[in-house]
């Protein structure tokens, strides 16, 4: 019987992005840090919205964190 290997986990992707329970992945928007008292109140909070990622993007997100959504809930010990 062959050896199964386990994946690692690309950190920043597992740090950026969130899974929902219907399985979306999620994102927020950058732009958060710093430069940001000229910009409006309206501007600055239309920055806390979380947006969808598309199709696309989700499979290459689910490749990177293959375990994002299995233990975000209930993390390994």
């Amino acid at each position: 019987m062959a050896k199964k290997y386990k994946l690692k986990t690309h950190k920043s992707t597992a740090k950026r992005f969130k899974v929902t329970g219907t399985g979306k992945v999620m994102r927020t928007k950058g732009g958060k840090s710093h430069l940001r008292r000229r910009t409006s109140k309206r501007t600055k909070a239309k920055l806390d919205r979380m947006l969808t990622v598309s199709k696309s993007d989700s499979k290459r997100v689910k490749t990177l964190a293959p375990y994002l959504r299995r233990y975000k809930s209930n993390p390994p010990s």
